[in-house]
């Protein structure tokens, strides 16, 4: 499941937008309801009733094979107006013995029976999240239950609930307890069997796992059943029925099967779908081509559903996708939407593999299938569009939000040895870094030995669960080396730094020591923290000639190690200058003392790309930081960003791309990572828009000059060159923006558009400053919007514009008509992007953004636990900022713990980050 999160509503115009009525949002049910230590929910179920407990908190240490085996269940729903009957058949073996212990939550226990006959009262006993049978059978039964369940119901849009009338389910992580009792864990494979019955004018469309196998109808009323040939857990288990339009398309495998592809969403939708079927065939293609690896059903169904937690989710054979991550017209989705539909599309049919034919054997491994997964959707997406373009997007997601989720009170291993709630773990660390350890495998084995690897794997676990050991003794088996120490990268939390801590020459041979630190993390003392085995890049460049003299693959084990580069030197070690961590070769921050100078050198001669863009983004940082500390009229750190900005809008040669890139600053949360404790985040807020002027003004000419070169009235097309010419014409608004005197050049702009990627880049450029234009652009943008895809953007460009009214804005967005709390992403695209991309407003010095995020957090897990754990995320760093800002944000999380009926996902968000 990807955890990237995004949910668009769409509608056919504006004023259907604003007549549709929404679900006002409802209670939930009493069973999630948590008090500030302890659970007080109770089941609405029959039989025996379990007091009250606290959260648990589930230790990796603890695993245990379950002591019965589930080797088939049959489910029935019945699909009624207001509840729907599920019929859940399991045949099961004994492996252990004792009490039958299922998952179940907010279950209506109707009746229950074993081997035919219907349990007494006093045989089985219902816990707050448990069915227990006391004596089961000491040889083979089976165990029939039918449940009630209210999907209409159900805000948590986990397990089978309503999205614009439609149903669908979302299992991962804990999901089909909701729909039955059932061993609610990765390791419970079961052969799976499903016949859903709806009303057919209602419910025409009926999905579910696998290949259909029968259909029929009766009066007003019609039915359809399923058979998955494969094994798989309940988190993989899905169906959907609704109303539905959709495209279909045709695969042929390299074996010569044909496969039915369909991609389904709502009516109007329809004529957004073509791009995400276009992804599916090159996904299909790519991984028959790269990995050897064919699809195994008859048929693959994407479906797109309007209320989605997550992105998307790889159920087997019937992926069930957020409208966000699945529709994309040129009037609608950007670039960077289509790249993402690219790119989640192929995430989830490469789960088909990694994922589902191997799974992981309890949730600890979760990086097993995402980290993998991640990297193979990265890889793919590299080889579609721009290789370098890609990597650095990819690197500044782990230094904006990986690296400072290890700097905080959430930091983890990507296999974590603990958690109160799963749903807390589909983080940064565990997807992005995870397939980055994936891609060190691949470094340090190269191609050939990484692809060894996977095949091994494959054959050896296919059809099973297993654990991350599994994948790493299949890589070390496979290319006879050892591993071993490679393990600490699941076992030990936070970024590690690579330091350059001396060069020398001796005779004709440059050498240099690296070290590497790890500091401290929660549970996890630096002083603990045992040397990672780090795969370290390094090219070495002769100043005088700016040609590359060596690049070698360092492999550092020990806390300090000397390496040597094999060409031939001279002169001093002064002389030179090395590239490190080409490529971003492991998730790990390289520190080495550069002169602005060497970096001015790396960034116009290094033949790497990420390391090109990195040398500007340190000169960059130093202007920043200087400005902000006060240093910026004592060196010539400005001039030097003047210098690099300049030269990347005169780098005509260079990919259009690439040259935006490189004329981005870092950001607000990269820049907090390289200052102590106690710093005033507004302060540097001020700091990085006060450079961010400076490059703009400076070099206005120039910008200007860029932007009118890069007018262009051809169709649009998503193709590398067209992409990057709208992506460096919008870099070069952005920045004109920012100089002044450039309105009403961006309302001709946004005027002229022909495509959503620029009508957004005009909006955006206008959004920070109370303006006419800005309001006349906004109106337009907000009234031309024909579907909630655009609304969405609508809302989120004013929810994080650097503007003096900001939190303003946001309360009045919250009260408008067309804003939803029960719809994850129009909540998101207003409450969590106030939280999380607009610092200067979210630390506003009177705590009024505090205060605003805190009472959002406490209301909405009344109705979306997942959603409101993560926006309570957002105090985290109180320990980072100054005692006045961190007090502030500490009393917020410790009123959000205080609240009656707290879910246990926002309590062990609030909890850990108070530690």
């Amino acid at each position: 499941m990807l955890a990237r999160v995004r949910s668009l509503v769409c509608v056919g115009s504006v004023v259907a937008l604003r007549a549709a009525p929404r679900r006002s949002p409802k209670p939930r049910p009493s069973s999630r309801l948590y008090h500030a230590l302890a659970t007080m929910g109770h089941g609405g179920a029959q039989g025996g009733s379990a007091a009250a407990a606290p959260p648990v908190e589930k230790f990796r240490k603890d695993y245990a094979a379950l002591p019965y085996s589930i080797d088939s269940v049959d489910l029935d729903f019945n699909v009624q107006t207001d509840e729907t009957l599920v019929t859940s058949t399991l045949k099961l073996t004994p492996t252990g013995g004792g009490p039958l212990v299922l998952d179940g939550e907010d279950l209506r226990l109707v009746s229950a029976e074993v081997d035919g006959k219907e349990l007494p009262k006093d045989a089985y006993e219902l816990g707050e999240e448990t069915f227990t049978l006391h004596k089961p059978p000491s040889s083979p039964f089976t165990l029939k239950t039918v449940v009630g369940i209210e999907p209409a119901k159900n805000t948590q849009l986990s397990g089978l609930y309503e999205s614009s009338g439609n149903l669908c389910t979302q299992c991962e992580a804990e999901g089909f307890r909701r729909i039955t009792y059932f061993y609610d864990r990765p390791d419970c494979m079961s052969a799976f069997t499903c016949r859903v019955e709806a009303d057919k004018k209602k419910f025409p469309i009926l999905l579910s796992n696998g290949n259909e196998v029968g259909r029929g109808e009766s009066g007003d009323r019609h039915w359809a059943s399923f058979e998955d040939p494969f094994k798989k857990p309940s988190y993989l288990f899905a169906l959907v029925a609704g109303d539905l339009g959709g495209i279909q398309g045709k695969f042929t495998t390299k074996s010569g099967r044909d496969v039915d592809l369909r991609i389904w969403s709502e009516h109007r939708n329809c004529d957004q779908l073509d791009w995400s079927l276009e992804s599916l065939k090159r996904a299909m293609k790519w991984d028959e081509e790269t990995y050897g690896l064919e699809y195994d059903l008859d048929v693959y169904h994407v479906v797109a559903v309007e209320d989605f937690n997550m992105g998307a989710m790889e159920n087997k054979g019937l992926n069930v996708f957020n409208t966000a991550c699945v529709l994309a017209a040129p009037q609608t989705a950007t670039d960077g939407d289509y790249d993402r539909v690219l790119g989640v599309v192929a995430h989830e049919y490469f789960h088909n593999w990694s994922g589902n034919r191997v799974t992981c054997r309890d949730w600890f491994q979760l990086t097993l299938k995402e980290g993998l997964t991640v990297y193979r959707d990265q890889t793919f997406t590299e080889d579609q569009t721009s290789r370098a373009v890609k990597r650095i997007d990819d690197v500044r997601v782990m230094r904006s939000a990986q690296f400072a989720q290890d700097a905080g009170p959430m930091a983890h291993p990507i296999r974590p040895e603990s958690y109160v709630a799963m749903d807390n773990f589909y983080t940064v660390t565990v997807y992005n870094k995870g397939a980055e350890v994936i891609r060190m495998y691949a470094t340090l084995l190269g191609w050939p030995g990484f692809r060894k690897g996977m095949d091994l794997y494959f054959q050896r676990h296919d059809g099973t669960a297993v654990t991350c050991d599994d994948f790493r003794s299949a890589m070390a088996d496979a290319n006879s080396v050892d591993l071993t120490q490679f393990e600490r990268w699941y076992t030990q939390a936070g970024t590690p730094t690579v330091t350059l801590s001396d060069k020398k020459i001796d005779g004709e041979t440059f050498s240099l020591t690296l070290s590497q630190s790890c500091a401290d993390t929660p549970n996890q003392p630096a002083s603990e923290k045992q040397p990672f085995h780090i795969p370290v890049s390094c090219a070495l460049f002769d100043k005088k000639t700016g040609k590359k003299v060596d690049e070698q693959l360092f492999e550092l084990r020990e806390a300090s190690q000397t390496f040597s580069f094999s060409g031939t030197v001279t002169g001093s070690p002064d002389d030179y200058v090395v590239s490190l961590l080409r490529g971003f070769s492991a998730p790990v921050t390289a520190k080495q003392e550069l002169t602005q100078d060497e970096l001015l050198f790396l960034a116009s001669n290094d033949d790497d790309s990420l390391n090109r863009w990195d040398a500007a983004q340190q000169i960059y940082t130093r202007a920043i930081l200087d400005e902000f500390t006060g240093d910026a009229g004592k060196g010539d750190s400005l001039d030097a960003a003047v210098a690099t900005f300049r030269a990347a809008l005169n780098d005509k040669s260079g990919d259009p791309s690439l040259r935006a890139l490189n004329l981005a600053v870092p950001g607000f949360s990269e820049l907090g990572l390289k200052l102590d404790d106690g710093f005033d985040p507004v302060k540097l807020c001020e700091a990085l828009s006060s450079v961010k002027k400076a490059l703009a003004r400076a070099c206005s000419t120039e910008l200007k000059e860029v932007y009118a070169s890069l007018y262009s009235d051809a169709p649009y097309d998503v193709e590398a060159a067209s992409v990057g010419r709208r992506r460096l014409r919008n870099a070069c608004l952005a920045n004109l923006a920012r100089a002044g005197g450039f309105e009403q050049q961006s309302v001709k702009h946004y005027e002229d558009a022909q495509c959503m990627t620029d009508q957004l880049a005009a909006a955006v450029a206008l959004a920070g400053e109370a303006t006419k234009e800005r309001e006349e652009v906004l109106g337009k943008f907000y009234e031309s919007a024909g579907n909630e895809l655009v609304v969405n953007k609508w809302f989120a460009l004013q929810a994080s514009a650097d503007a003096d009214d900001a939190l303003e804005t946001v309360k009045k967005l919250v009260a408008h008509e067309a804003f939803s709390r029960t719809n994850p992403n129009r909540y998101r695209a207003v409450v969590n992007t106030f939280a999380g991309a607009n610092p200067r407003a979210f630390h506003a010095a009177d705590g009024s953004g505090y205060a605003f995020i805190r009472d959002e957090v406490i209301q909405t897990d009344k109705t979306n636990n997942q959603v409101a754990a993560r926006l309570c995320g957002s105090f985290g760093t109180w320990k980072k900022y100054d005692a006045k800002r961190g007090g502030l944000m500490k009393a917020c999380l410790e009123e959000i713990v205080k609240t009656e009926g707290l879910s246990k996902d926002t309590f062990e968000i609030a909890t850990r980050s108070l530690k």
